[in-house]
């Protein structure tokens, strides 16, 4: 038991350093920095302009939403990465999911297309 404990006892030495290391750096940035504020700094608006109108005004919603199908097709097209590197492999079942699911995608783009989702004239 004792062996098998002097095999890891670098790893404890080198998180006991690092641990303390990181830690008495944080308090020294965090004891030497000089904490004044201004109007600047404490105003809202960190860009040195007032507001042309106020906060409460509706937002558009359609920045939301083609950002999130971005994602969502970013994502599914990182898929098929690693499928097309085990196609050779899965035959004619990995060619039946694979197409499936270029299908779907397919599908979801051309809804998109037909709602006029990606339009960005509308928020002009």
């Amino acid at each position: 038991m004792i062996f098998l404990l002097s095999e890891y006892i670098i790893i404890y030495y080198f998180l006991i350093i690092g641990i303390s290391l990181s830690s008495i750096l944080f308090l020294l940035a965090y004891l030497s920095t000089i904490k004044l504020s201004n109007n600047e700094k404490s105003s809202i608006y960190e860009c040195g302009f007032q507001p042309f109108y106020t906060s409460r005004l509706p937002y558009d919603v359609h920045f939301y939403i083609i950002a999130i199908l971005f994602l969502i097709f970013d994502v599914e097209v990182a898929f098929l990465y690693p499928w097309i590197n085990i196609a050779y492999y899965t035959r004619f079942f990995g060619f039946i999911i694979i197409f499936v699911f270029i299908l779907l995608l397919t599908l979801g783009f051309v809804y998109e297309w037909y709602k006029n989702i990606l339009d960005w004239t509308k928020l002009l």
